[in-house]
């Protein structure tokens, strides 16, 4: 749930650096901020793979215990979802520097970094991790570059996480999408809950996400609870089944 925190002197500088960076006024330069946020995630991920190939990171000399070392970057464009991103991939002097988040003949990003966070937050070691991404997707990756890439990306996604929420929404959608997953050596029927709120001047935004088991009254009435925190007012709610959680609802947005 991304609720809503006190900003520090450094988060507010962040955002004011944001905005006066990118200067946002439409959808498209808000798809353009995410284009370029995205590119610098994928960065990151390259500079922990060639941290780990190295087995240093940059400037620190004092545990560099190999003869290759850094030779500048290539330039490269990959396609995304969210369009043509120009990234630089890191080079060795020895020329056997091979990056698996982005390979070297690869022109469309993969899902690698959503896949690591995932597994990640599900509790899983970054050596089942490393298993795991050999086995289902051909990626050679150790426990040592998991733990380097997750290092750099899981404050980012902490950052989206603890982002500001606006006060009042028009509309908030709600629903789940249901998963056969394995826990504990058998399997149990999951259900990922989100919601997606309308603000008052028309943009639409996720609230959050929540994993739970079947999708119930009870548990909504626990999502719209962590919600109000943050969100004090919303006018309208669209629940995917309306009968079932009109008694939800009621209870903790009396007035939607």
């Amino acid at each position: 749930m991304a609720r809503q925190r006190k900003l520090t002197p450094e988060r507010k500088a962040l955002i004011q650096s944001l905005l006066s960076h990118y200067k946002p006024e439409d959808a498209q330069d808000v798809q353009a901020m995410l284009r370029d946020l995205l590119g610098d995630t994928i960065q990151q991920m390259l500079e922990a793979e060639m941290d780990d190939h190295l087995g240093y990171s940059k400037y620190d000399y004092k545990n560099k215990h190999t003869d290759d070392s850094r030779n500048g970057y290539s330039p490269k464009t990959v396609t995304s979802s969210a369009g043509d991103i120009p990234i630089d991939v890191p080079r060795d002097r020895k020329g056997d520097f091979e990056p698996q988040s982005v390979k070297k003949n690869q022109t469309d990003i993969s899902n690698i970094e959503d896949q690591v966070l995932s597994m990640y937050a599900k509790g899983m070691t970054t050596r089942d991790i490393s298993a795991h991404l050999q086995s289902i997707y051909g990626v050679d990756a150790s426990a040592e570059m998991i733990s380097r890439m997750t290092d750099r990306i899981l404050p980012i996604a902490k950052e989206w996480q603890n982002r500001p929420l606006a006060k009042k929404y028009a509309v908030v959608f709600m629903d789940a999408v249901h998963f056969n997953v394995r826990q504990d050596g058998r399997t149990v029927k999951k259900a990922v809950y989100v919601a997606i709120g309308t603000r008052l001047d028309g943009h639409r935004e996720v609230l959050g996400l929540w994993v739970g088991g079947n999708e119930s009254a009870k548990y909504w009435v626990g999502v719209l609870n962590e919600i109000r925190i943050a969100v004090p007012k919303i006018f309208s709610l669209s629940p995917s089944t309306p009968d079932s959680f009109a008694d939800a609802i009621s209870a903790v947005y009396p007035k939607a």
